[in-house]
């Protein structure tokens, strides 16, 4: 397997920088991962598509302000403007955060946000990219980030966020804070149409999976299968786990929304070899010839060329299908990425 096997060419006018207006007025297309034949239809259109008798688990993860603007002062003497990005925590307030610009950041570094009010300190670096921040003194990264920070809308954006941000890039059932970036197949939906899904007959559950950098960090290996995955927080509750757990005795078929709900089901199904509550750290990196044990359908979005997204799509759907797919979306002018739209994979 190589890294340009899962390349296509987006022209750039096709990257969304805004949401649908309303959430649900995306396009959806329809790809059977069977025969590869796809069927071009509306978000709205989802409960047609889904059987009563199945079940659709969503990711509840709520997306924090994880952009912030400081000044650094370093323990030479120099001091310059620097935006943080806080990826994943450690503790309470130390977290591993990503600098720009961060390439000569060396322990003991200060940071000063909110006009020297709050203050951190640099301590190791674990490479030229990812650097531990201390608060001080033991300052609560969260109260911060409440305090001043941003929403971190994925840089192909290319727009500074702005207040509507704080809502559209949320979904409507987002509960838990701790992601740094959307769960986006979750974004299309609204009260009214996971309303119009429960009508249908569809049984609804919820997990935990806090979208963190090992989702968009970009794979910078030849062979995806040289990529290391960094792991993210996730919690499979009691309830969740036995309606799953049921739903699968019953032969009923299990509809994933979204690649981060995907690898924390297929991630317990690989540990435990059953449903059951879990929380910990999920690190699965699924590639083509993943043999997939509870995911039957996938509602996702169109993902970035060579991203590991991509890659689990294309492990669900084959990826000459997945490419095929994208080149008609390319052609019919889909709108791709976060704020883009959607396509819902089954297999016949």
């Amino acid at each position: 397997m190589h890294l340009s096997e899962f390349d296509y060419r987006l022209p750039p006018e096709l990257i969304a920088r805004e949401p649908a207006n309303p959430r649900d007025a995306s396009r959806m297309m329809v790809l059977d991962a069977s025969t590869g034949a796809t069927i071009e239809s509306q978000f709205r259109d989802l409960p047609t598509f889904l059987n009563p008798s199945d079940i659709l688990v969503l990711n509840d993860t709520r997306v924090i302000r994880a952009r912030t603007f400081a000044r650094l002062e370093r323990a030479t003497g120099t001091s310059r403007p620097i935006e943080i990005f806080f990826a994943e925590p450690v503790d309470d307030h130390v977290w591993r955060v990503l600098c720009r610009p961060g390439r000569r950041i060396q322990p003991g570094d200060r940071v000063f946000f909110e006009e020297g009010e709050i203050t951190g300190k640099f301590r190791e670096s674990h490479d030229a990219e990812l650097h531990v921040l201390e608060l001080e003194p033991s300052t609560s990264v969260f109260h911060l980030l409440e305090r001043c920070g941003r929403v971190p809308l994925p840089p192909y954006i290319e727009r500074d966020s702005t207040p509507a941000d704080e809502n559209s890039y949320q979904t409507v059932f987002a509960d838990r804070p701790g992601a740094v970036a959307a769960p986006t197949a979750g974004l299309h939906f609204t009260e009214e149409a996971l309303e119009r899904v429960r009508n249908r007959g569809v049984e609804i559950v919820r997990l935990t999976l806090h979208v963190g950098i090992g989702t968009f960090m970009p794979v910078r290996t030849e062979r995806p299968e040289d990529h290391a995955l960094r792991p993210e927080r996730f919690e499979i509750g009691e309830e969740t786990a036995g309606r799953l757990r049921r739903a699968m005795q019953d032969g009923r078929r299990v509809v994933a929304v979204g690649t981060t709900t995907t690898r924390a089901l297929e991630f317990v199904m690989r540990e435990y070899g059953e449903m059951r509550p879990a929380c910990g750290y999920a690190d699965l990196f699924i590639l083509p010839g993943f043999e997939f044990r509870i995911v039957g359908a996938l509602l996702t979005n169109f993902h970035l060329p060579r991203s590991t997204l991509l890659m689990l799509v294309s492990a669900f759907a084959g990826r000459e299908n997945v490419l095929a797919a994208y080149r008609r979306a390319i052609e019919q002018r889909y709108r791709f990425y976060s704020y883009g739209d959607c396509m819902l994979v089954v297999r016949s």
